[in-house]
């Protein structure tokens, strides 16, 4: 999906053009991660050199979100370069909200769905950048609300998934599932995913759920461990209005977006997902297409010689 950035117009990077002179640049990365200050400090002297206006916030990983990295400073910037890996990604994703500006992954983690680019292949990523060889891939993002006793207790954007989890002391738990209003299904089961073709390659994928094309508004929903075997991952659009509610939580219940506990769920409460209005927008160049990274990073050869590279007949996949 190419375009202007959706969720951050405050942004001049426009696909297919050069980048204008003067870019804001803010790098932001875990501070303490091996290699991440080195490679910061080469990036900034290398946008500098090209005469962008660059900022450098790096923050430990238990402090991003307590000050470390303050939000206000994406008001006019044009480019976030996230160094580290796809929890980087997320983390940052969260930090800017709602004010979302468009993102370019260093990866200097292990896997890597989101953060793409490795230190090695920057250089070629900013050059592309600069000559508008580029398109801004639009993710969609989410609301999560839980409701206790008719209040909004809280309220969560999130990227990758919204997982409900049975916890302590390990027992299967109901989670009841209304599409529109309509109970759709009850699960038995040791938990549930839902989750946005971002996080298909997340927990999703751990779970047994599908890959399913990151620019999709569609949210996907697998059960952990069903109780019935009939039950299965359910695919629908991101259009709707879903609402969990878990009638007898364990003790150790919770709910937890993009991997991080929420909150504890207690009898009655309710869990609406929804999809948000910004936009997760990531910045791919021509290196980077979707098949080619999870060609990559899941290792798919299909025990073939030579079948990564193109077929001479075939238009490469993107």
């Amino acid at each position: 999906m190419s375009g202007a950035p959706g969720g951050s117009m405050q942004s001049r990077l426009r696909p297919g053009q050069p980048a204008p002179a003067g870019l804001t640049v803010l790098i932001v990365g875990p501070a303490g991660l091996a290699g991440v200050d080195t490679e910061a400090r080469r990036i900034e002297r290398l946008l500098v050199g090209h005469g962008h206006t660059v900022s450098v916030r790096l923050a430990a990983r238990d402090t991003w979100e307590e000050g470390g990295v303050d939000p206000e400073t994406t008001v006019g910037v044009d480019l976030v370069v996230v160094l580290g890996g796809d929890g980087s990604i997320l983390r940052t994703a969260r930090w800017m909200g709602y004010g979302q500006v468009p993102v370019l992954g260093v990866n200097l983690g292990t896997l890597g769905f989101l953060a793409a680019c490795g230190p090695a292949e920057a250089d070629a990523a900013l050059a592309a950048i600069a000559v508008g060889h580029f398109r801004c891939v639009d993710h969609l993002m989410f609301e999560c609300e839980v409701t206790r006793g008719g209040a909004v207790i809280h309220r969560e954007l999130g990227l990758n998934e919204t997982s409900l989890l049975a916890g302590p002391p390990f027992t299967m738990i109901e989670i009841a599932l209304h599409v529109d209003g309509e109970l759709a299904t009850t699960y038995r089961a040791d938990g549930l995913i839902v989750s946005t073709p971002v996080g298909s390659t997340a927990y999703n994928l751990s779970a047994g759920g599908p890959i399913v094309r990151k620019d999709l508004d569609a949210f996907v929903f697998t059960p952990l461990n069903p109780h019935t075997l009939t039950i299965r991952t359910v695919v629908d659009s991101a259009s709707r209005s879903y609402e969990l509610a878990v009638s007898r939580p364990n003790a150790g219940s919770a709910c937890v977006v993009d991997g991080r506990v929420v909150t504890g769920l207690v009898a009655g409460d309710r869990v609406s997902i929804r999809r948000a209005t910004p936009r997760f927008t990531l910045v791919e160049t021509a290196q980077h297409g979707y098949y080619r990274t999870l060609r990559e990073k899941l290792e798919w050869s299909g025990g073939l010689r030579g079948a990564g590279g193109r077929p001479s007949a075939s238009p490469d996949a993107s």
